[in-house]
C-alpha cells in the first residue's frame, strides 16, 4: 500500500523504515530537507512541500501526520485537507488531545475526507519491536488502512496468549485496535500515558529507597549497601514487577549506576495532564496518577535519585532529552 508520511522525527522516520521493510511505498515530507533526503536514500519518495506530497499520492490518498501535538498538528491537518479530495484519509498518529480529534473529524466530514486518530506507542524501539496502536475512526476507513496497521504492529510474536482469548476475534492480539469513533484512539492513548507515569513513579521511588538504604540516619544494623544495578536485573528474571520499563531501567543503571548524566528534572507531556482532567470530569479518583504528575512538576525545582531514574526511563524508551547534568 502507498502512504504519505508528514513528519520524520524519532518515530515518523522509523515508521517509514518499518513500512518500507514491509514492501509498502512511502512518500515523505518534513521541514528538514536533510531528513527527507535520508529517507529518500533508503527508498522513500521524497517531497519538498505538502502540495508535492499530495500530488505524489495515488487516489484515494492516505497521509499520516506525525508532528508535535497542538498547533503544528492543527496546521498540518488543515493544510492537507485543503489539498485533498473526497475519499482521501488523514491520519493523526501524534499525541493529540482527543477533543481536538472530535472537532477535526467533524470539520473534515463535509469535505468527504476521512479522519483517523491513532495513539501510537513504541518510541524509538518501534522500528524493531513494532508499534502498539489505539485507533479511532470509522470502521470502513480503518479496514482500508489495515495493511498499514498490520505492518506497523508487532504482531503476536512470542507473547503468551491470554487464556480464553482463542474464543475471541479482533485485532488486539496483533497489537492494534479500533477503540471507537473519532477521538477514542487518542483517549485510550492518553490514559495509557497517564498509567505510564504511575508505573514509572513506582519504580523510581523504589530505587530511591534502595539508594538511601545506607543512610547514616538509620541504625547501623539496619543499613544496607545495595547494588541497584543487580536488583534491577534480578527483577527482570521472573518477578511479578517485570516490564519493558524495568528492562530500560536496568539498561540505564548498567550504563551508569549513579545516573549522574541526568539532573532529575523531568518533563511531562500533555497526556498526563489530560488524563487527570478526564478523571476530574468523570469524578474518578486517580490518586496515583495525580501524584506522579505532581512529582514531575516538583522535579523542576528539586531533584532526587528517583527523578534521575524517571529521566533515564524517558530517555531510554522515547529518546526524550532532559536538561543534562552540568549543562
Amino acid at each position: 500500500m502507498q502512504l504519505g508520511m508528514v513528519g520524520l522525527g524519532r518515530m515518523g522516520a522509523n515508521m517509514v523504515r518499518r513500512l518500507m521493510a514491509g514492501k509498502h511505498q512511502c512518500v515523505v515530507y518534513d521541514l528538514s530537507a536533510d531528513s527527507v533526503k535520508q529517507l529518500a536514500s533508503e527508498g522513500a519518495t521524497g517531497t519538498t512541500t505538502l502540495e508535492e506530497l499530495v500530488r505524489s499520492l495515488n487516489k484515494p490518498r492516505a497521509a499520516w501526520v506525525m508532528v508535535p501535538a497542538g498547533d503544528p498538528t492543527e496546521r498540518t491537518v488543515m493544510s492537507l485537507a485543503a489539498k485533498m479530495e473526497p475519499g482521501d484519509i488523514i491520519i493523526d498518529g501524534g499525541n493529540s488531545y482527543f477533543k481536538d480529534d472530535v472537532r477535526r473529524a467533524k470539520a473534515l466530514q463535509p469535505k468527504g475526507i476521512q479522519y483517523v486518530d491513532v495513539g501510537t506507542s513504541g518510541g524509538i524501539w518501534g522500528v524493531e519491536r513494532g508499534y502498539c496502536m489505539m485507533i479511532g475512526g470509522e470502521p470502513a476507513t480503518i479496514r482500508r488502512l489495515e495493511p498499514i496497521f498490520n505492518t506497523l504492529a508487532p504482531g503476536r510474536g512470542d507473547t503468551p496468549r491470554t487464556p480464553g482469548r482463542e474464543k475471541m476475534g479482533g485485532t488486539a492480539e496483533e497489537g492494534y485496535l479500533r477503540c471507537g469513533p473519532s477521538g477514542a484512539g487518542h483517549f485510550v492513548k492518553m490514559v495509557h500515558n497517564g498509567i505510564e507515569y504511575g508505573l514509572m513513579q513506582a519504580y523510581a521511588e523504589g530505587f530511591d529507597i534502595f539508594r538511601n538504604a545506607n543512610s547514616k540516619e538509620l541504625p547501623e544494623e539496619h543499613r544496607y549497601d545495595l547494588n541497584v544495578t543487580d536488583i534491577a536485573e534480578v527483577w527482570r528474571r521472573g518477578s511479578v514487577v517485570g516490564s519493558w520499563l524495568l528492562d530500560l531501567t536496568a539498561m540505564a543503571l548498567a550504563e551508569n549506576p549513579s545516573l549522574s548524566s541526568f539532573t532529575g528534572s523531568v518533563q511531562d507531556s500533555g497526556e498526563g495532564r489530560w488524563t487527570i482532567m478526564a478523571a476530574v470530569e468523570e469524578a474518578v479518583p486517580a490518586d496515583v496518577l495525580s501524584a506522579s504528575l505532581y512529582t514531575r512538576f516538583r522535579s523542576r525545582q528539586e531533584h532526587t535519585f528517583a527523578e534521575r531514574v524517571l529521566s533515564a526511563m524517558r530517555y531510554k524508551f522515547g529518546g526524550h532529552v532532559e536538561r543534562a547534568a552540568g549543562g
